[in-house]
């Protein structure tokens, strides 16, 4: 299989690729999760803060790693009470368990621009095996770069799933009525070096 170029993303580089660590930009990356609610509708709800970082080089995907933490408490489903049950000892119980922890084991590449990265998934007292399925949708220069010192830099946007069963990490109270399982959806955008 063909090394992950960004040429796969009809981007060029001039310069041989290299490993970089990349960093969430916390304005255009949302957590997304989406389930069953007893039988009646899809529902969904957001983790807001998120950090870690990412080392990728597109020449070496199979050495792709992530350490990712996510604000337990930054849970939102759009409406507060649901908020305040989903924080509590029912569901993530933040104030024990205050992140969500993702810390990847290994990652093999699945396509020209995709990759499965498999690793550790710690939700409260439980860390099981999880899979993300990456989609790499840019790479290269920010198209805003020219207009904000923001997003000058190296830039790679993701769009990444994940099926995971809630009663595995200890949050499965009213399972099976309402879904036992829940999709995970990522969108990320990603600056080399971060902004420090």
């Amino acid at each position: 299989m063909k090394p992950l170029h960004a040429t796969a993303l009809a981007i060029a580089l001039a310069t041989p690729a290299v490993a970089e660590t990349y960093h969430f930009d916390q304005g255009h990356t949302e957590i997304r999760f989406y389930y069953n609610h007893a039988g009646l509708t899809e529902q969904s709800g957001e983790w807001t803060a998120v950090a870690g970082t990412v080392e990728f080089d597109p020449e070496n995907v199979t050495a792709t790693s992530a350490d990712i933490t996510i604000d337990a408490s930054s849970v939102e489903t759009g409406w507060g009470p649901l908020n305040d049950h989903l924080k509590s000892s029912d569901f993530f119980d933040i104030e024990t368990f205050p992140e969500i922890r993702f810390v990847s084991t290994s990652a093999v590449q699945t396509g020209s621009s995709t990759l499965r990265m498999i690793g550790d998934l710690t939700i409260k007292d439980q860390t099981k095996p999880a899979a993300l399925e990456i989609d790499l949708t840019f790479m290269g220069a920010h198209p805003l770069a020219s207009f904000f010192d923001y997003y000058k830099g190296e830039w790679v946007g993701v769009e990444a799933s994940s099926q995971l069963l809630r009663s595995d990490y200890g949050v499965g109270m009213f399972a099976p009525g309402t879904s036992d399982m829940v999709d995970l959806k990522i969108s990320a955008e990603m600056r080399a070096g971060g902004w420090e």
